[in-house]
């Protein structure tokens, strides 16, 4: 079994080198052939010239971005490249930092026993974030589930076949977010229990700004069910209102259009002509090892 390890990355170097050397000690099978793609999203900081103790990876590569496109552009970009570029059975997209436990690997391939066609996700039972982090985390999986009717407590870290791979790079949402994309191309998934890591090194480089747009890249992939359960909720808030309407009683409506306004921008984040083009902004492919 050949299995591609996708880590994006934005010079978080020294966690990646901690990352490998982990990752390292948790492979021991020797029916699966573990190879890694870092992709580099445009790096201020040099690469390292030493990639200590990977011996168990059959190889090592790092694509370098000409521009910095974000963090889900950088998964879809190396998914489309290993699809068309390498040999491989499941591809597992995790982060760099740390925060997806190397540990937690093994359960990921252990399942996918079970259906060989499935992808394996694994969904968060313990969080390692601060309290305001897991506030907005908990209201962002509410609104999500109330207006898109998904519920989706998965994020990159995952164990996917060749044949959701396909889909994925076909599916132009995955181009904005790739746990939205995974919902919508595949309804039934595999899911194991996963605990949030601490990060390796540093504190977390995502801001209350970029959390606010992962979110709503999320709940756009579904923006027609959202359109729709607001309107339902739009008629049925005005009927209990009726008789009571004022500045203030219509201020949950005017927060929905806003809203909804909101979720179809994002979507527009969304560009399967852009997602093909991708391959035009690979610099090169360094080969480590």
């Amino acid at each position: 079994m050949k299995i591609k390890i996708l880590i994006p990355l934005y010079n978080d170097w020294q966690s990646l080198l901690k990352l490998l050397e982990n990752i390292n000690h948790q492979i021991d099978n020797a029916d699966m052939v573990f190879s890694i793609l870092v992709v580099n999203d445009g790096s201020i900081e040099k690469i390292p010239q030493r990639f200590l103790d990977c011996s168990k990876f059959n190889s090592i590569k790092i694509m370098n971005l000409k521009n910095n496109i974000g963090h889900a552009r950088c998964i879809a970009t190396g998914l489309k490249y290993i699809m068309e570029n390498e040999e491989f059975d499941y591809v597992i997209p995790m982060d760099s930092d740390g925060e997806d436990r190397p540990e937690e690997i093994k359960d990921l391939i252990q399942k996918t026993e079970t259906n060989l066609e499935l992808p394996v996700v694994c969904e968060r039972i313990k969080r390692s974030e601060g309290t305001l982090f897991k506030l907005c985390y908990f209201f962002h999986k509410l609104i999500t589930k109330t207006f898109t009717g998904k519920s989706i407590r998965f994020g990159n870290f995952t164990c996917l076949p060749k044949i959701i791979i396909k889909k994925l790079i076909e599916e132009k949402a995955t181009w904005s977010s790739f746990s939205g994309a995974l919902s919508k191309i595949s309804k039934d998934k595999i899911a194991v229990s996963s605990e949030r890591g601490t990060r390796y090194f540093g504190p977390s480089k995502m801001s209350f700004k970029n959390l606010i747009v992962h979110s709503l890249s999320i709940i756009s992939v579904f923006k027609y069910n959202v359109l729709i359960r607001s309107i339902l909720f739009f008629f049925v808030y005005l009927f209990l209102i009726y008789e009571k309407i004022s500045v203030i009683t219509l201020i949950p409506l005017l927060l929905m259009i806003i809203f909804n306004l909101l979720v179809f921008v994002i979507s527009r984040r969304e560009n399967l002509e852009n997602y093909r083009k991708s391959d035009q902004n690979i610099l090169d492919v360094k080969i480590i090892k």
